[in-house]
């Protein structure tokens, strides 16, 4: 029997629906155990996340607040003091909790299994599939010690579904850590869009470098992503040549997606960009070059020049949107 314990992701004071992916795997393990999982919302609008996050089938919840701001240093002593009493510590692979589950591991005197993609039990054994070599090479793991540390990579799971009832809310202090007075939070400075999460979005439209400038982002891709609703990605190449924000990049050094429809625009497919979109349920490429080795992986690929092809595209999703 293998209880776990899910650190949930918090955002603008509330919950961050990747917590949802994290849940998602918490069940695999414990109804592969016998076990049950609980749940720790710490940080500024712990309450309200809690509260969030009741309808989902863990045995209890918990809350923590802390307020000023996010520091691993800060948490981690008190994610490591709740921890002690389960069997896996997990979260998701975000860059929080790729940041905050090392040192909880550390803390744990914990092995650490990072950014998996699946749980498998067998006997009660745990052992998790993780991608190495950006993707290409699967890994099968096993971590020997007796708290596990675990992140989980959420475009591999689906977000856990509502499980009826509501979980009860135990408030949990804060333990106290003298590295935690060494870093101060300063500031944080984020992206506020109208358009949809790129973690958490159903339909990514993404660009590459062939669009040549960040003014053809604007007037020539963003008309395709609002016609579809999507959130707006991009390949390295076009973030590094500044057309866009960093915040937007898709790939093994930016953000892992899985949507129901991904569309890239002007994007090769160099092996670090297909590593974070490969798992997306549909993917539509259109590059002029039909060799480009995007249309490896592509479920439709459309040969053409992006600057005549999308603003047609752009007008035809909006005809069919429109008419219902």
């Amino acid at each position: 029997m293998t209880d776990v314990l899910v650190v949930a992701e918090l955002i603008d004071g509330g919950l961050r629906k990747t917590t949802l992916n994290a849940i998602s795997a918490a069940l695999t393990i414990a109804k592969g155990t016998g076990g049950a999982f609980d749940v720790l919302a710490i940080g500024a609008g712990a309450a309200k996340a809690a509260s969030e996050v009741t309808g989902y089938g863990a045995r209890k919840v918990f809350a923590t607040e802390i307020a000023g701001g996010y520091t691993a240093e800060g948490y981690a002593a008190t994610v490591a003091q709740l921890g002690k009493g389960y069997g896996v510590v997990l979260a998701t692979a975000s860059t929080y909790g790729k940041d905050l589950l090392p040192r909880v591991a550390a803390k744990l005197n914990a092995g650490l299994a990072s950014d998996i993609s699946k749980v498998n039990v067998e006997g009660g054994k745990l052992s998790y599939k993780r991608p190495t070599y950006a993707g290409n090479v699967y890994a099968t793991m096993e971590v020997n010690t007796p708290i596990q540390v675990v992140s989980v990579r959420q475009s591999e799971f689906e977000w856990a579904p509502q499980a009826g009832g509501a979980s009860p809310v135990e408030n949990y202090a804060v333990v106290a850590d003298p590295v935690a007075s060494k870093v101060q939070f300063v500031s944080l400075e984020s992206v506020k869009s109208a358009r949809p999460e790129l973690a958490e979005a159903a339909t990514v439209v993404s660009g590459g470098r062939a669009l040549k400038s960040s003014e053809n982002f604007k007037t020539v891709l963003e008309p395709l992503v609002d016609a579809f609703g999507a959130a707006m990605g991009a390949s390295r190449a076009a973030c590094d040549a500044g057309y866009v924000p960093n915040d937007l990049q898709v790939g093994q050094t930016g953000k892992v997606v899985a949507p129901k429809l991904y569309v890239a625009v002007g994007i090769s497919g160099a092996i670090q960009h297909l590593a974070g979109m490969k798992g997306s349920k549909v993917i539509v490429a259109i590059n002029k070059d039909k060799e480009a080795p995007i249309a490896q992986v592509a479920d439709y690929f459309l040969v053409a020049d992006l600057f005549k092809a999308v603003p047609e595209l752009t007008e035809a999703v909006k005809k069919a949107r429109a008419a219902g």
